[in-house]
């Protein structure tokens, strides 16, 4: 797979980022010490109406996950909007990684072989900040230990490490001031229930990251969505915080126990109209729109966007990978083609410059 030229400025950023030591504890900096954006570079729009690049966990294709050099080079391959996932650590600090474990995406055993729970996990919420400083971020290793994506950025080399939502926040927030770009945040709570289960509440902790850097202004500093699997975490968003920031409805396949919620039924046309009583758009799995291929070679589409778009939602597609593509699908160019003539409103993808 070529890549794009974009991934030269990398090497300016990656100098830059790679000679940075990421403080050990967490950014208590308020917004006001932070410079003001560019006059003209901050606007409530969004850049680009159809479909949005949305960065899934940073320019991940080319970089780990959530790491600092997968968001400086995303926001370098001008991505609309950056993805955030969201848990917390012992000492209640949002941190942006998908998994509430850290077994997946660290070397976590080799530094604290003990630290794990009798399952033999070891949990996000069981390490302070300054403890999880210690680790290396990797690229994602499957069931077996094995990288998933072995084309990829080698999970023996590099030295990553884990990022605060305050420092994604200020890097994208720094790099849309000196690039005089409009990039957004895309912020997901990760297993609002389960964290609760612990006594930890991720929804006021992230809320409270936001509010520091002035997203709960009139005209906030960047283009923001906050999403979730759980419809419960939105409407709480809206009835306990009263938030008048965009929200989007993740939908998920039954299987993956994200909520107790029936995703088959909020996938029907009814189902997709109740959403929009607390919710602006809907996060849909490609799945769950491509069915394949017809005897002509033509691609087939379930009726979820067409309900979803008559409902008056936006239609976010996740995920787009061009070294992991769908069956049938002969180029990552021809998915994204058949999406936006679809008309999705964006799609989160690995490959933002593609």
């Amino acid at each position: 797979m070529k890549i794009s030229s974009s991934f030269g400025v990398l090497v300016i950023f990656g100098g830059l980022l790679c000679s940075v030591s990421w403080a050990q504890q967490e950014l208590t900096k308020p917004k006001e010490a932070l410079e003001q954006p560019l006059s003209g570079a901050i606007t409530t729009e969004d850049p680009v109406k159809s479909p949005l690049i949305i960065a899934h966990r940073g320019a991940s294709g080319y970089a780990p996950e959530h790491s600092a050099v997968a968001v400086a080079l995303a926001h370098a391959q001008n991505a609309n909007y950056i993805e955030q996932d969201v848990v917390l650590t012992r000492d209640h600090i949002p941190v942006v990684l998908h998994d509430i474990i850290l077994d997946k995406v660290t070397n976590v055993k080799e530094v604290y072989p003990e630290k794990h729970r009798p399952n033999g996990h070891y949990y996000v919420v069981d390490f302070t900040f300054a403890e999880l400083q210690k680790l290396k971020l990797t690229e994602r290793k499957n069931k077996d230990g094995e990288q998933r994506y072995p084309q990829r950025f080698s999970m023996a080399s590099g030295d990553f490490r884990i990022m605060s939502l305050a420092q994604q926040i200020e890097l994208i927030l720094g790099l849309n001031r000196t690039r005089n770009m409009n990039t957004g945040l895309y912020v997901e709570f990760k297993a609002a229930r389960w964290h609760k289960d612990q006594n930890y509440d991720v929804v006021q902790a992230t809320l409270g990251v936001l509010a520091r850097y002035g997203f709960n202004d009139v005209v906030p500093p960047a283009p923001i969505y906050l999403q979730s699997f759980d419809p419960e975490v939105l409407r709480r968003l809206n009835r306990e915080f009263m938030t008048t920031l965009p929200l989007i409805q993740l939908v998920a396949e039954n299987s993956w126990n994200e909520s107790d919620i029936d995703y088959n039924t909020m996938l029907t046309a009814a189902g997709l109209e109740t959403l929009r009583s607390y919710a602006d758009g809907v996060g849909i799995w490609i799945n769950h729109i491509y069915v394949g291929l017809d005897e002509q070679g033509k691609p087939k589409f379930s009726d979820v966007v067409q309900h979803a778009q008559k409902a008056g939602l936006k239609v976010h597609i996740y995920t787009l990978r061009a070294d992991d593509l769908p069956e049938g699908i002969e180029s990552y160019q021809q998915l994204k083609q058949w999406l936006t003539n679809l008309g999705v409103d964006g799609f989160f993808t690995d490959f933002p410059d593609l």
